[in-house]
């Protein structure tokens, strides 16, 4: 029988081999170290190390991954009835590693993505064992790779792409270089005689795609002998709903298929498309005296697929699960924290269901992250959300050589094995923007003739999801157009990146691109107020300045915000410096908002011909301004309400692109036919109402239409509203805000207490434009159900605040408390 013990206590840290400008009284110093973890967490908790995340101490603690760390803990052998072999598991070690038990050099690591496993069978004594795991220098490493193989580009002047590990710990466009070390997932001894199951892969098939009914569960096993024990016959047993089946694994054989008929099995389906129905699948194996091992996994029933034959339009991109085609509507995901080793089941779900509630159908697993934790994924399956899983190759030129290539190839089988049971998991995508960076940015004059990457895309990633993972697809990269005779970010074939906009343009020349999938694209706005207050540490917080400028880490970030901002909006005033910040904040994130809804609305609106989109980016890993829609600190910028809004599975927005007419696009992305009416209607700024048109409305699932908006001749300004009964599907301006000589803001606001907290009612004397209510003012960690509403002259809004705030707070009537456009434009 397996058994299985966790070493988690007594571990102890020391700064075994320190880079110069390592603190002197560190230096051989020991401290407590807490397993999984990794030497930054160590050093906050022994009050070492000032908090990365705030000021400017990002950049007093780089001495960290150029130094030699050591972990060292003590064991006994667990009471293991007749266990003959002994293994030391480590299911995630960062990064350079030698791990030694009663001073026996037992195994090296050179990758952060895979499970090691050391037989200790012959080292180990019945107690006090010592472990000692030495983490070496990552940058040591990469060195001497580089010495090897020479000079690879990558867009960020840092060598991961010399070593398995998370690229974004050297920086990235949004993220601090923190290089991280540690053993950052759990530790475990297990103890075994006879077999054991070294893995089980089940593959699920659907008899009637579709549809409830006859399904199949064929588990693929591999089991692992003790080197003493006889190469007898083995047995076999699978379960799920309720069915059970025998096999044997034949003498001497290492791996057997056992197969489980099911013949009333529930589809699992995406969100918005039905269920997620989750059975427990059990293997379990046995010897000759008996039961030796067993696994247990939660599995889905349903079919994926990935249609990419060309059309008369080009290359579609369509996910299909049981069989019908997906509206994509997904957000890219970053690790959620620098150090990945503190995330927790409790935090992916609190950023999963930032997810859920801004409508979000699939999340895509980014390149240069990790393949996540399994309570992600866990989490995923329940909320019926799927996942586009990245292998983890970004922006970057790879060596297709020793030592690489076998890392990446056993990490490749460790996560596709480890994965394959999650039903949200519908595909496998090679990399991100490598096949577009070699075809534009200057890559192929310094590789030269050497490898660069594009066999690990085109032959040996698809080689192993062939194997391991049929049933899912696999495509080489993002973005890519589907054969090489093609440029990678063709609009007209596959995925697209869309970067120019946010790069070099504004936010309206969305409305150029007719794409058929759009795999990442977004643009930028600052972090919260209490997320600001608490990393701007030097003095009030502005918009720029040396810890300010820290913390935006993409090249002319704070102009391209303010160049995005000016032909919409004003500036912020600078009266005094919280004003400024303040004006700063709501004006960039609201600019942000406009340019998700609009680029989402324009996108979502060539539905099926674009049959996606995955907005860059949901999260973000520290307190940074970024084009994520929650800030590091999990709260929700003012982008988050607009992917909200655009991501609603019955979809309506007034289309405004240049040189057309104005027209409502309606969508019905949901699981069932839309019959409504729709009401258009159009009133000048100072409310007087000029049409108003009813349009019946029976939209089938999947299906598209667009309703005409009668504007007067004239150059004024007009709001049009388009509604779904009391609903609010859109209501916009037709001319910019700078333009529009809206009126001075004139509203009143009164408060009550309401059960969670706080029900705040605006109501409008004279238009106000995305009124907006800054209730973490009063309490960092309050939230508001809607923001940006825009009101008629006489109309009123009721905000509801979750918060501790009392309604009586003099705060609520703070003019920087709610806030509208008007404010800094009306006369």
């Amino acid at each position: 029988m397996t058994s299985t013990s966790t070493i988690g206590t007594g571990w102890r840290l020391t700064l075994s081999g320190p880079h110069p400008d390592a603190p002197a009284d560190l230096r051989g110093r020991t401290m407590p170290a807490t397993v999984p973890g990794c030497v930054h967490t160590d050093l906050l908790a022994a009050g070492l190390l000032a908090e990365p995340y705030v000021g400017l101490n990002e950049a007093e603690q780089h001495w960290i991954g150029r130094s030699d760390w050591t972990w060292s803990t003590s064991f006994d052998l667990p009471d293991a009835e007749g266990a003959a072999r002994r293994e030391l598991v480590f299911h995630g070690l960062d990064t350079v590693a030698e791990v030694s038990v009663n001073g026996h050099l037992v195994g090296r690591t050179a990758n952060m993505h895979r499970t090691y496993a050391f037989d200790v069978t012959e080292l180990v004594r019945p107690t006090g064992n010592d472990l000692e795991v030495r983490i070496r220098s990552v940058y040591a490493y990469t060195d001497a790779r580089r010495a090897e193989s020479g000079e690879l580009p990558t867009t960020y002047d840092e060598p991961f792409n010399h070593v398995r590990k998370m690229a974004a710990n050297f920086g990235w466009d949004w993220g601090p270089t923190l290089v991280t070390a540690g053993i950052w997932k759990p530790v475990e001894l297990l103890s075994w005689s006879g077999a054991r199951l070294e893995s089980v892969r089940p593959a699920v098939t659907v008899a009637r795609p579709g549809q409830d009914g006859p399904a199949t569960v064929t588990a693929h096993v591999a089991v692992r002998r003790a080197p003493d024990a006889p190469a007898d016959e083995l047995t076999l047993t699978a379960t799920v709903a309720g069915q059970r089946a025998t096999g044997r694994v034949p003498v001497g054989a290492d791996s057997a298929e056992l197969t489980v008929e099911v013949p009333d099995a529930r589809l699992w389906w995406p969100r918005g498309l039905g269920e997620q129905p989750l059975y427990d699948l059990t293997v379990e194996l046995t010897d000759g005296r008996g039961a030796a091992d067993r696994w247990t996994r939660r599995i889905g029933f349903r079919t994926t697929a990935l249609h990419t034959a060309p059309d008369r339009a080009g290359t579609p991109f369509e996910i299909l699960v049981n069989g019908v085609h997906v509206p994509v509507r997904g957000v890219n995901w970053i690790p959620d924290d620098c150090f990945v080793s503190r995330l927790g089941r409790s935090d992916y779900a609190d950023a999963l269901d930032h997810a859920v509630e801004a409508n979000v159908n699939l999340m895509r697993v980014w390149a240069g992250g990790i393949y996540e934790k399994d309570e992600f994924y866990d989490l995923c399956d329940e909320r019926g959300l799927l996942v586009w899983q990245d292998f983890l190759f970004a922006c970057a030129t790879y060596s297709e050589e020793e030592p690489l290539r076998g890392e990446v190839l056993a990490e490749a089988r460790d996560n596709v094995t480890r994965l394959a049971p999650h039903p949200s998991l519908v595909l496998w995508n090679g990399n991100n923007e490598n096949l577009w960076g070699f075809s534009d940015w200057g890559w192929p004059e310094i590789v030269g003739d050497r490898s660069w990457g594009l066999g690990y895309y085109t032959d040996l990633l698809p080689g192993v999801v062939a194997e391991l993972d049929p049933t899912r697809p696999y495509w080489p990269g993002s973005p890519y157009s589907g054969s090489p005779d093609l440029h990678p970010n063709d609009p007209l074939h596959g995925p697209i990146h869309i970067w120019d906009v946010w790069n070099e343009r504004d936010w309206t020349a969305y409305a150029e691109y007719q794409p058929r999938f759009v795999a990442e694209f977004g643009f930028q706005g600052p972090a919260c107020w209490p997320t600001v207050r608490r990393a701007i540490n030097d003095g009030p917080p502005a918009p720029t300045g040396p810890v300010a400028d820290a913390h935006q880490k993409a090249k002319d970030g704070v102009a391209k915000l303010l160049r995005g901002v000016l032909p919409h909006l004003p500036g912020p005033r600078r009266t005094d410096p919280e004003q400024e910040m303040a004006d700063w904040i709501y004006l960039a994130q609201l600019n942000q908002a406009r340019a998700v809804r609009f680029g989402v609305d324009h996108l979502r609106g060539q539905w099926p011909r674009c049959s996606g989109t995955i907005l860059w980016q949901l999260n973000d890993c520290w307190p940074v301004a970024s084009w994520a829609t929650v800030d590091g600190d999990g709260h929700r910028k003012l982008a988050w309400y607009a992917l909200r809004a655009a991501y609603r599975s019955r979809h309506g927005a007034v289309s405004q692109s240049t040189g057309r007419r104005p027209f409502v696009r309606l969508t019905n992305n949901g699981g069932d036919p839309w019959r409504t009416e729709i009401t258009v209607q159009v009133h000048t700024v100072a409310g007087e109402p000029l049409s108003q048109d009813v349009h019946p409305v029976a939209l089938p699932i999947g299906a598209t239409a667009s309703l005409p908006v009668e504007l007067p001749i004239g150059d004024a300004a007009l709001v049009v509203t388009v509604r779904d009964g009391a609903q609010v599907l859109d209501r916009t301006l037709t001319a910019e805000d700078i333009t529009a000589d809206l009126p001075a803001a004139r509203f009143s606001v009164t408060t009550e207490t309401a059960l969670d907290g706080v029900r705040v009612r605006v109501l409008a004397h004279d238009f106000l434009r995305d009124v907006v209510l800054h209730a973490d003012r009063l309490d960092a960690d309050a939230y508001v159900d809607e923001q940006m509403v825009t009101l008629l002259p006489g109309e009123e809004h009721i905000f509801h605040a979750r918060t501790t705030a009392p309604a009586d707070d003099p705060r609520w009537q703070h003019p920087l408390t709610v806030r509208c456009v008007n404010d800094l434009l009306g006369s």
